[in-house]
């Protein structure tokens, strides 16, 4: 994901998640990869509405989950070509490629036979398929299961159904391992979760608020949004932070806005907040906490190892 500005970045997720229920119809999800559970990296393979002929060699990635779910399942070495935002893993072949503005003659002039995208911004995957590109729509996921069906879906169509498998397994098991053995408190702890210092914020209606109700936390965010209007992701004020008061504050801005636990404390009249008497203000990495890859386990082994440290 992009980080312009605070309020770009937190415009741009909002219209994402309210872009969902459009991209439905388009989305890889509605049938069942045919490659099914097999090992044997059979073609053709059809996903959705999309079927490949042959494996695919000249892959271009436009999201940068996809590009790290690519990686994960073997798939690299087929990629030809990422977006300027794809910056893990390191040997993603990054470009000057836009999938917030995505160029239908840009991404024809790299020849490719499979084209990844995470948002169908200007009718790009028309304009692609008009063009006889291959495209798959991979729409920002709001649970773990969408994860999981978009790593089965890529193995199926890149010829590594095996390799997804054992990806989503792992995760899978990651994720039990770090949530079975959570303490039991008589009363949640509390969060607040920061794309921006704007106050920009996300519910547990989202894919990163599902994560922390993973870890067992209470979202002092959701009464902000409780009716939706903001697609999951409201702007808080300093006013409604302060009173609700968090037992933590994670910050997923501290590469694009350069905050900080100082930075934090520093606000007029965080001071009395618990997160900041407590020092339990937590910088997250950007990157891992705005995508929804196979790194989201990273995201709650920090979020988990964060609050085990408060006495249940």
């Amino acid at each position: 994901m992009s980080r312009r500005t605070p309020r770009l970045f937190a415009a741009a997720l909002a219209v994402a998640a309210l872009a969902l229920g459009a991209c439905a119809e388009q989305t890889s999800t509605d049938t069942p990869a045919a490659a099914g559970g097999s090992s044997a990296a059979a073609f053709p393979v059809t996903v959705g509405k999309l079927t490949l002929e042959k494996r695919p060699e000249k892959i271009v990635s436009l999201s940068p989950s996809a590009t790290e779910m690519l990686f994960a399942i073997g798939a690299g070495k087929q990629v030809t070509a990422v977006d300027d935002n794809s910056n893990y893993p390191a040997e993603a072949p990054k470009s000057d490629l836009s999938g917030f503005q995505p160029n239908a003659e840009a991404i024809a002039g790299k020849s490719p036979d499979l084209v990844v995208l995470s948002n169908d911004t200007n009718k790009i995957v028309d304009q692609l398929t008009t063009l006889k590109i291959p495209v798959l729509l991979t729409p920002a996921a709001t649970t773990l299961d969408d994860s999981y069906q978009q790593i089965t879906d890529l193995g199926a169509l890149t010829g590594h159904p095996a390799e997804a498998a054992d990806v989503t397994k792992k995760m899978k098991d990651d994720i039990a391992a770090l949530t079975k053995d959570l303490p039991q408190r008589a009363k949640k702890l509390t969060y607040y979760h920061e794309l921006g210092p704007e106050l920009y914020s996300a519910t547990s209606k989202t894919f990163i608020g599902s994560i922390y109700t993973l870890a067992g936390l209470e979202n002092i965010a959701d009464p902000s949004d409780a009716d939706g209007k903001n697609g999951g992701y409201p702007q808080l004020s300093q006013e409604v932070i302060v009173k609700a008061n968090p037992d933590f504050v994670f910050l997923a801005d501290t590469k694009c806005c350069k905050q900080n636990a100082d930075t934090v404390k520093a606000r007029s009249g965080w001071a009395g907040v618990t997160a900041v008497k407590n020092n339990q203000i937590v910088a997250l990495d950007d990157d891992i906490a705005s995508r929804w890859g196979p790194r989201v386990v990273d995201l709650l082994r920090a979020i988990v190892d964060a609050t085990a440290k408060v006495p249940a």
